[in-house]
């Protein structure tokens, strides 16, 4: 398994993840006043999601301009 193969892998389950405590987020809000952390909660999956997703955007023009 290649480093490509395993940000790709690791970004679907970020996403994954998001896409949960996005849900419970909401879960909370439904029930009352939600506590901080799950207010927060989904702020480390997104910015972990935001890395993975700009390092796949950037990798066709990183080969585009290796191969000249």
């Amino acid at each position: 398994m290649n480093w490509n193969t395993s940000i790709r892998q690791i970004h679907r389950w970020l996403s994954i993840a998001f896409t949960a405590t996005v849900i419970a987020n909401f879960v909370a809000m439904g029930l009352g006043e939600p506590p901080t952390l799950v207010i927060y909660s989904p702020l480390l999956p997104l910015f972990l999601l935001l890395f993975t997703g700009l390092y796949m955007f950037v990798l066709p023009y990183a080969a585009k301009w290796r191969s000249g």
